[in-house]
């Protein structure tokens, strides 16, 4: 990336730290409400001011970013469209060979289910929404790896089912906007698992 560039925006995606199931409500663990005092510490450490906090309407995005809120009196706006993708209303036991074939056909869904250009057309708008807003700059956005993965998908064409595979609960990645150009960039912040 060229830092000559000026940035625009910053929008953190923050992929949800480690819950008990996938189920609407379902909560942290241990393991995964210690990850989100790790995610505060490391968002209170950055050298830029978080400006607005947006997440999914599910418990265990909420509840990833909120020691962070908490921390830094920032509200946290729900969005229903940050929501995790729904593959199927019905359970399916082959379902990481669903995902990949929805990773490699957009407009592929299984009946009740959403496509993967579905749920990037729901959840698209929101980064409209962002770059059109002036009073932001330095955005954290909570959701879920699916989701992510196609949103960042639409900057970077190599990110799809394998970069998905490798994504972990948590994980944050940087979308920055810039004069010229829109790119998005990995943060590495594997200390925390030390």
């Amino acid at each position: 990336m060229d830092y000559s560039v000026q940035v625009q925006k910053q929008i953190y995606f923050v992929r949800h730290c480690h819950a008990h199931g996938q189920h609407r409500d379902s909560p942290l663990t241990t393991n995964g409400l210690k990850q989100a005092e790790q995610l505060a510490y490391y968002f209170s450490k950055l050298d830029k001011r978080i400006d607005c906090i947006i997440s999914s309407p599910y418990l265990r995005a909420i509840d990833s970013i909120k020691p962070f809120a908490m921390k830094q009196d920032l509200s946290i706006h729900i969005d229903e469209r940050l929501q995790e993708r729904m593959l199927s209303v019905q359970p399916i036991d082959d379902w990481l060979e669903v995902l990949e074939h929805s990773f490699q056909e957009p407009d592929f869904a299984l009946p009740g289910g959403e496509s993967s250009n579905d749920a990037f057309k729901r959840a698209y708008p929101i980064l409209d929404e962002i770059v059109q807003q002036n009073d932001y700059q330095n955005i954290i956005i909570v959701s879920h790896g699916n989701l992510i993965a196609l949103l960042l998908n639409h900057f970077d064409h190599t990110f799809g089912f394998e970069q998905w595979k490798t994504m972990r609960n948590p994980d944050i990645y940087a979308l920055q906007f810039c004069e010229e150009l829109e790119s998005p960039q990995h943060i590495i912040w594997q200390d925390l698992y030390k």
